[in-house]
């Protein structure tokens, strides 16, 4: 059996539901680490919050990726796509809720710093862009809204990536490699979505 193959066989035996258990196993795992241990060094509250950001940025490239993987080399990670979208919504609510409660610890604070920080601004913008992706990330939803419309509405994943992305740049200190790496990787998984062959098809599924 070739490696596509093996992949696609293997995959077929895991459950989506354990993207749940390891996802929110890890997070509560690196939580741990933060508040028990001192893993995260002599800032955990900081460093805690990166880490549950850079893995929200990680997962919605693995997200961006699934489309890709199928259409390029056959290698089908569908089944996993929303248990992996919601997982993503999770870390990235974790890393807000570490920034609110145990960072700024206010509020009026909170407001104060989306309101006056550029990089806090496009960060909740990111945030705020994915709640109703997590709400309807269900089949009551897709059934509800119908295909069309709840597939339309889930393109909000493209702008919160990149802004997330940009997140990320902006938020680093001097010239850092790592945060512009991930931003060009989400632009080309986004870029790769509205390249001439899927904006046909969009076209075509509008008139339908």
């Amino acid at each position: 059996m070739d490696i596509v193959g093996t992949i696609n066989t293997a995959a077929r035996k895991v459950p989506a539901w354990t993207i749940y258990i390891v996802g929110a196993g890890w997070l509560v795992y690196l939580f741990y680490l933060a508040a028990f241990t001192r893993a995260f060094g002599p800032e955990p509250i900081n460093a805690l919050e990166r880490e549950y950001g850079e893995i929200g940025l990680q997962l919605l490239v693995v997200g961006l990726l699934i489309t890709p993987l199928r259409e390029t080399f056959g290698i089908s990670l569908i089944k996993f796509r929303r248990a992996i979208g919601v997982m993503t919504f999770f870390f990235i609510l974790a890393h807000f809720l570490v920034f609110a409660i145990l960072d700024v610890q206010s509020l009026e604070r909170v407001w104060t710093e989306v309101v006056k920080r550029p990089y806090v601004t496009v960060g909740m913008i990111s945030f705020v862009a994915l709640i109703p992706l997590a709400i309807t990330s269900n089949n009551y939803s897709v059934r509800k809204m119908g295909a069309i419309a709840w597939r339309r509405l889930h393109w909000l994943t493209y702008p919160a990536a990149i802004l997330g992305a940009l997140h990320y740049v902006w938020l680093a200190k001097g010239f850092q490699i790592e945060p512009l790496v991930y931003l060009a990787i989400l632009i080309g998984l986004v870029a790769y979505r509205y390249r001439p062959k899927n904006r046909s098809k969009n076209r075509a599924m509008s008139r339908a």
